[in-house]
């Protein structure tokens, strides 16, 4: 497989400092060295220049920093979409959450255009499915799953093309477990599969990535955005917003392990590896060992 790593070093989307250095984090971890020893060939794009808050002014405090978020995610739709249509595999390292705006329309582009299917799994401990209107913060990173399921601000829903990035029905999240009132809501009516960290505590993990590849069963490509946080913070301490209870150390790789054997993943991305927060880069480490299960490598 070729894969091509795009790091995008963004922390406005978040409302703590630091998430900017998970590029570079992950890449100290020997990201590229491991998945070319897995037999893959890798082709490192470099990052997205970002420009650093102190630069910009909040022009709107229900959405902050947006035109900069807004012109980062667009190149960074088109950049994935570039690699999409060339049969690579796009390798996103954020930065916030923000980014999986720029990365799923990139990867909608291409499926609208080639009249394709797009699914999402989505693993994290929150929904993301605030707007504007229901922010507790005004973070945009509170804000890509329903961005991406057309919910939102026009200059959000609209980056890499006014359309809706992915059909409700066709997002899986897993493992989440901190949902503001207003998500809960959206939830119930848009229908978005959801299985929170009760189900996985009562089902066991094989199960339920067994349900979820089922309902995705008819999507043609397979986008995964993993957010660290969907960790328990024992396991990834370094994160941009740690909640307990999280996943723990081998259900986080079931998960990977998993996608790999289905062969249905055909983009992944991994965000909020805050090093400020981290022990001696614990936590891009981790990132980079669960980038190696999604990517074939087993215990046996």
């Amino acid at each position: 497989m070729k894969i091509h790593i795009l790091g995008v070093p963004m922390d406005l989307g978040a409302g703590r400092r630091g998430v900017d250095m998970g590029p570079s984090a992950i890449r100290i971890a020997g990201v590229a060295d491991k998945l070319t020893h897995l037999g893959h060939t890798v082709v490192d794009e470099g990052d997205i220049l970002i420009k650093a808050p102190e630069q910009l002014r909040i022009r709107n405090d229900r959405l902050r920093y947006l035109p900069e978020i807004v012109r980062a995610c667009t190149l960074l739709a088109g950049k994935v979409e570039k690699v999409v249509t060339s049969g690579g595999f796009p390798l996103v390292l954020g930065g916030d959450h923000s980014i999986a705006i720029g990365t799923i329309a990139g990867v909608a582009s291409h499926c609208r255009k080639q009249k394709k299917r797009l699914g999402v799994i989505w693993i994290d401990a929150h929904g993301d499915l605030n707007t504007s209107e229901t922010t507790p913060s005004g973070n945009i990173h509170g804000m890509p799953m329903a961005i991406s399921v057309g919910h939102g601000a026009i200059e959000l829903t609209s980056v890499g093309g006014d359309f809706k990035k992915i059909d409700p029905k066709d997002v899986v999240l897993i493992g989440t477990r901190d949902l503001d009132e207003g998500e809960r809501k959206f939830i119930r009516q848009s229908g978005i599969n959801t299985f929170t960290m009760e189900e996985i505590d009562k089902h066991g993990m094989s199960a339920i990535m067994a349900r979820a590849l089922r309902k995705l069963r008819s999507c043609d490509y397979l986008h995964v955005s993993f957010d660290l946080d969907g960790v328990d913070p024992q396991v990834a301490p370094g994160v941009g917003t740690p909640v307990k209870g999280g996943l723990n150390y081998r259900e986080a790789h079931l998960i990977m392990e998993t996608l790999n054997e289905s062969g249905k993943m055909t983009s992944l991305e991994i965000v909020e590896v805050n090093p400020i927060l981290d022990n001696r880069n614990q936590s891009a480490e981790f990132a980079v060992e669960l980038i190696q299960s999604g990517f074939g490598k087993k215990i046996l």
